[in-house]
């Protein structure tokens, strides 16, 4: 999008540079009407990067009494061939991973999965957090494939990707389908999610955790619940993230808190309060990553930090290169996650210091694999003999 990198330029340039990096987007007509995207995180719904064609929103003088409907959460059932999704990259703790839905309804501008909506032919802006798929299939491919001869049982990340608590879990449940054939197999599993949903399943979890084979991590960006609102705009609010860390700790599962994104110069600031706020809710670990700013994200939150905070524009930014190379994002492996350069050394530290203070991260937990049996339920060929 050329007109966010003109704008970028103009909002570096200096103070007067920002009113006409403004101007530039809102006569651009990328940016979409604030009544159509009320209660959504992105601004722009840009083409995605595969099609031939990109669109755009201009006046072309002839009035109309029609305005055009606003976003609107619109689910679509994708039944999906597998589910188990391996990876070999060297920076992640798992091998496996497993995602019930594509696109998140939870809108938080930073997702580094946004770019994904681009493979099905949509925007990774509004129509991520507006167009979403759900794999209703989903348990009974992963009992399929967990059965598999020669299956080597290793933890199950599960929201990774996209949250497998957004608010439309409530009706799908597919999360707990997939729960309920994790708990039949004696199968370890990870959770991540942002949503107090989690504790629905807190049945399943609770009994799993009781034989070391769930975990589950809480992500808890900011304690500021108006940038929260902002930033992540249909996701549970912090003091419901922490009161669920506090709910499962209660029930015996091993829980953590991952402040994840931190953003340089505008949540960095908050980091000891974080981890405080994660001991006293009874989580026992903690771990950050410094925002990412893959393909169409970046334009994306520029122009979100242009909307909500653009006096912070320059100094974040500044900040975010200073760690990247002088690049928006750099997706070197070791590098991606923490950066590099003085400033995000300087984060390292602070968040290790803090964990220390707060006696976190004294132990990790480790879920186990000799428990697990292989299901020999619907679906699954029995053995001859």
């Amino acid at each position: 999008m050329q007109e966010i990198r003109t704008a970028d330029r103009l909002a570096m340039s200096g103070r007067d540079g920002l009113d006409m990096a403004q101007h530039v987007v809102a006569q651009s007509g990328l940016r979409v009407g604030f009544e159509r995207r009320r209660g959504r995180g992105a601004g722009l719904n840009p083409s995605g990067r595969f099609e031939p064609f990109a669109r755009s929103v201009f006046d072309d003088g002839w009035a109309t009494m029609d305005e055009l409907p606003s976003f609107r959460t619109e689910v679509q059932t994708e039944m999906a061939r597998t589910v188990i999704t391996r990876n070999n990259s060297p920076d992640i703790s798992f091998d496996r991973s497993v995602n019930p839905y594509r696109g998140c309804e939870h809108g938080c501008i930073y997702c580094f999965a946004r770019p994904t909506h681009s493979f099905v032919g949509l925007s990774p802006g509004l129509d991520f957090e507006t167009k979403l798929f759900a794999k209703p299939n989903a348990a009974e491919l992963l009992e399929e494939e967990i059965a598999r001869p020669g299956y080597e049982p290793k933890a199950i990340a599960i929201g990774t990707n996209t949250d497998p608590y957004q608010p439309i879990e409530r009706e799908r449940r597919i999360m707990r389908q997939m729960l309920e054939v994790l708990e039949a197999a004696n199968h370890p599993v990870g959770i991540v999610t942002k949503s107090a949903l989690v504790l629905r399943d807190l049945d399943i979890l609770s009994r799993m955790a009781a034989k070391g084979l769930a975990k589950v991590a809480l992500s808890v960006t900011t304690l500021d619940r108006r940038l929260a609102r902002t930033m992540e705009p249909r996701a549970a609010t912090p003091a419901k993230r922490l009161e669920a860390v506090r709910e499962l700790t209660k029930a015996g599962v091993p829980t953590m808190v991952m402040t994840a994104p931190i953003i340089p110069g505008l949540t960095d600031q908050e980091i000891e309060r974080l981890l405080e706020a994660a001991a006293e809710a009874g989580a026992r670990e903690v771990g950050y990553v410094l925002l990412r700013l893959p393909l169409e994200v970046a334009p994306l939150f520029k122009d979100w930090l242009l909307q909500h905070y653009p006096d912070r524009y320059r100094h974040v930014l500044s900040l975010l290169r200073s760690m990247r190379g002088g690049k928006d994002y750099d997706a070197e492996w070791g590098k991606r996650m923490s950066g590099r350069g003085p400033y995000a050394m300087q984060i390292k530290h602070r968040f290790e210091m803090a964990a220390r203070r707060f006696d976190l991260n004294l132990e990790r937990t480790k879920l186990r694999t000799d428990l697990f049996r292989a299901p020999k339920g619907a679906g699954v060929q029995l053995s001859l003999l």
